[in-house]
């Protein structure tokens, strides 16, 4: 449905948990190195579970080789500088969802050359920023839902498998 981009990931859980996160929404993975981790670390793994196998992930040395692979692409960039709260724009079927790394976010420049394509999640307070697994299940949730969940069960369809 939608590509997931994490920009310099430096937690394994976290990626592990997106992993996830792409298996039950049938979302593409892409991870732009330099990786905080090895992707045979125990804790990526024990994160993603057996979900692995289950999800196409794809890795780059930069941005900059996954953006021109995928020029014709529409690319949305997390960030909480983003101008657009993220339930205000249409998300669409094969869409880019970028996010920057835990500690420091998507660079600067990056969000300034697409600052109209900048979304944001929705905080109170002084809070800084949401866990990155999170911000992810978010948005892919979203998109979802902006699509009617399409190829998922309906509510029907479990009823029949659970209740009959």
């Amino acid at each position: 449905m939608f590509n997931i981009v994490l920009v310099e990931p430096e937690i394994p859980q976290n990626t592990g948990n997106i992993v996830r996160t792409c298996a039950a929404t049938g979302c593409k993975l892409h991870l732009v190195r330099p990786l905080g981790f090895e992707v045979s670390d125990r804790y990526l793994k024990r994160a993603g579970l057996d979900y692995w196998n289950d999800v196409e992930i794809f890795y780059y040395d930069n941005f900059t080789e996954l953006k021109e692979k995928f020029s014709k692409a529409e690319f949305w960039y997390f960030t909480t500088k983003g101008l657009n709260i993220y339930s205000e724009v249409a998300l669409g079927e094969g869409d880019f969802l970028v996010f920057g790394k835990e500690s420091k976010g998507l660079d600067e420049e990056l969000l300034k050359d697409n600052k109209d394509c900048c979304l944001r999640l929705p905080m109170i307070g002084e809070t800084r920023s949401l866990n990155l697994s999170n911000s992810v299940a978010i948005a892919v949730y979203e998109g979802l839902r902006q699509h009617h969940f399409k190829g998922f069960k309906t509510a029907g369809e479990l009823h029949r498998l659970k209740w009959d």
